[in-house]
């Protein structure tokens, strides 16, 4: 199918550059310290922002592991973290809205990032999020789902750091392009695993439309019950539509989403007597013992499982 992409650059205005941390007194250990504080809006973009920065740079996540960024609303602690951090950086695209009620609450005056600055977004309105009315405005915000995307994050929050840290520049530019090479090798692998399964088999239902840039850059199709954002039920009749759907056209694969609630993704396998495949994860990390407990661990993690139930 063809999708329509549009090109979109959000940020946020009211924040203005972080002065530069004040030096170590020369009494502190000859050992990397950390010079300037980062928070992110979820564990994604904290996990980039961890590989980018290395021990220059302490990150915080507001969002926790496993939490629905869909429902998160920020907390006055929340604020407070903000209020001491030298960068924070968000994904953009309409996903966190309460990004700049946040920054002004807490004061803010550091470096602002937004990861998805420059990428070719792709356009709300794919199958069921076209009737969902809490889709995050005009664009599908989960552009993290496309390995060639993350470069851009990547190049963002580099140059972030780079802003608030400038001593750090050269760290930053060596470990972002050790990175880019392990996204190239990822990008690879990913390919690799999906080849052998014949293009009118990949056809799986996931919870909520969380996927399409994943089945834009890796040729597999995606069906779910719900729109860009879980924060609705879909109804009645959509609901039978697609199950309808499923049915009729022998989809194959059922997944369930981490940090989602699996009573719809058990209610469909019920009624359509096809199995649940496994979880995927689209929107949190793991703590550091699970399957997706960094970025690349997420999508090896998510390609591999969707292969061994297409399978």
């Amino acid at each position: 199918m063809i999708r329509r992409r549009h090109t979109l650059a959000l940020g946020l205005g009211l924040l203005a550059p972080i002065h530069q941390a004040a030096a170590q007194p020369r009494t502190q250990p000859a050992r990397p310290q950390t010079t300037i504080r980062a928070v992110a809006s979820f564990s994604i973009l904290a996990d980039l922002v961890r590989e980018i920065g290395g021990p220059r740079v302490e990150v915080q996540s507001l969002i926790p592991l496993g939490q629905d960024l869909h429902r998160f609303q920020p907390s006055p602690s929340d604020a407070r973290g903000v209020t001491e951090a030298a960068v924070f950086v968000i994904n953009g695209l309409g996903l966190e809205g309460w990004a700049e009620r946040i920054a002004q609450a807490a004061g803010f005056k550091g470096k602002a990032v937004v990861a998805t600055k420059g990428i070719k977004a792709l356009v709300a309105g794919h199958k069921h999020a076209k009737k969902d009315a809490h889709t995050h405005g005009a664009h599908d915000p989960h552009a993290w789902l496309d390995v060639a995307n993350i470069r851009q994050y990547v190049a963002n929050i580099r140059d972030g750091l780079t802003g608030a840290d400038p001593d750090g520049a050269a760290t930053y530019a060596e470990r972002s392009a050790a990175y880019l090479a392990k996204l190239d090798a990822l990008d690879a692998e990913i390919r690799a695993i999906l080849a052998p399964i014949p293009r009118a088999n990949r056809r799986i239902v996931t919870t909520h439309e969380a996927f399409n840039y994943y089945a834009d850059a890796y040729d597999v199709d995606f069906l779910a019950p719900i729109g860009l954002s879980t924060d609705q039920d879909p109804t009645p009749r959509a609901l039978a539509a697609l199950i309808a759907q499923i049915q009729r056209e022998r989809i194959r694969a059922l997944f369930l989403e981490s940090g989602a609630s699996p009573r719809l993704m058990e209610q469909i396998a019920r009624e359509t007597k096809v199995r649940i495949g496994g979880t995927l994860y689209a929107e949190t990390l793991t703590p550091a013992d699970g399957p997706a407990a960094t970025y690349i661990d997420l999508m090896r993690t998510n390609t591999r499982t969707i292969a061994a139930a297409l399978a």
